[in-house]
């Protein structure tokens, strides 16, 4: 900060500098001026000139060449030619080399205080304290994401109104799961800086997944907002088409992703939203029976054991389910049975993801989890059944069926 009002104040002594030149030449003008008014013989020049044309009017008169009138005529229009130079060359008096030194000195006073004025409304000033404060936390080599935190958080406090601090603040809250906190630094960013088409669809995605992606009145006022400013904002086509995914409306899904792709997105970003335009094509494609099973697979034949044929009800759902071998993911791939259907055979595929960000694609292996619910719940509850087969390979090539047996009771 001091680097830049050193320079600030630099500048300002170049510019007084500029301003008292007139000042220190003055006296100097003043003396070559003096010296050429005294020795200008313009006026002497203009009388003889005069003197020669009247004695050739006289010399005209006397021959006879010209009248007693037209010499008068004559005559006083060389008068009135000799009267008009004589004004034109008569000049104010010099004025003093002292003249105005007030006036320069009011001047630099003006210049400094418009500029500091100007500076304080319209500079950066708090810009360059909210770089500063960034900068020494990421040059810590001690540094935590929290400690960044703690340090914006301060500069929010001491320049509240100042966007770029909110700005800088939002996408840690968001990444960091603290939704309340991105919600209130993004009704500031409103607040400061308009209700902006992209600062709105930020709103409605944050308090769409904030109110467990559902689209609550609040959420659906903002997307209707949005929609009338930019019907192509990408945040909010990204938004719309998770919740068409979530409906499983996949083809809603699909256009307003594309829609989204047209503008100019993060990669990341990007790439999610194209993995989810090929899960929702192929489940799309599923649907409508058309599509060949594509990508990685696993081939199940599922089967009920006899002992359990008496507990299972005819109006329970089954789900067959295939998950990563730590569990450390939702479902890569989930399909749902009827009773009546078994015994089956199921092909879970990439098309079965329950989310465009967990599939079967990078799986090599699979933990296969079979339940019949009687609630139609897809949670486990007791009393259902369930069978489990762990180590199951993933191929993208067709396979032997793997067997999978409903063989024990949930307790």
């Amino acid at each position: 900060m001091i680097w830049m009002w050193l320079t600030f104040s630099l500048l300002l002594l170049m510019a007084a500098w500029l301003l008292m030149i007139p000042l220190r030449r003055a006296a100097l003008v003043e003396k070559r001026q003096r010296v050429l008014e005294e020795g200008d013989d313009a006026a002497a020049q203009n009388v003889a000139v005069y003197r020669r044309r009247e004695a050739s009017l006289e010399a005209a008169l006397e021959r006879g060449d010209i009248d007693q009138e037209r010499f008068d005529e004559d005559l006083k229009e060389l008068q009135r030619a000799l009267l008009d130079d004589t004004v034109h060359l008569r000049r104010s008096p010099l004025k003093s080399s002292t003249a105005g030194r007030v006036v320069v000195p009011l001047v630099i006073v003006l210049v400094v205080a418009a500029s500091l004025g100007w500076y304080s409304h319209e500079g950066a000033e708090g810009d360059l304290a909210l770089h500063q404060a960034i900068k020494s936390v990421r040059e810590d080599p001690q540094r935590t994401p929290q400690q960044l935190m703690t340090t914006l958080e301060q500069q929010a406090r001491q320049q509240p109104d100042n966007p770029n601090v909110w700005r800088t603040l939002y996408p840690l809250y968001r990444d960091g799961g603290q939704l309340d906190k991105a919600e209130q630094a993004l009704d500031r960013l409103i607040v400061l800086e308009g209700r902006k088409a992209w600062w709105l669809a930020e709103k409605a995605q944050i308090t769409y997944f904030a109110n467990q992606r559902q689209l609550t009145p609040e959420v659906q006022a903002l997307v209707d907002e949005t929609l009338a400013m930019d019907p192509n904002e990408p945040t909010l086509m990204g938004l719309l088409g998770v919740d068409a995914f979530e409906e499983q409306q996949y083809q809603q899904a699909i256009d307003y992703w594309r829609r989204a792709l047209a503008a100019d997105i993060p990669p990341v970003i990007a790439n999610a939203m194209q993995e989810g335009i090929r899960v929702a094509t192929q489940r799309l494609d599923s649907a409508n029976g058309t599509a060949a099973v594509s990508g990685n697979r696993v081939t199940v034949r599922l089967s009920l054991a006899e002992g359990l044929a008496d507990r299972l009800p005819q109006d329970a759902s089954i789900f067959v389910v295939a998950r990563d071998s730590a569990g450390q993911l939702p479902p890569l791939a989930i399909q749902q049975l009827r009773p009546d259907q078994l015994p089956a055979t199921v092909v879970l595929s990439e098309a079965n993801a329950m989310s465009p960000a967990a599939t079967l694609k990078d799986a090599a292996e699979v933990r296969l989890v079979a339940r019949v619910s009687a609630s139609g719940q897809a949670q486990a509850q007791p009393g259902d059944l369930m069978g489990e087969r762990k180590g199951v390979a993933v191929s993208a090539s067709d396979q032997d069926p793997v067997a999978l047996i409903i063989d024990q009771v949930v307790e």
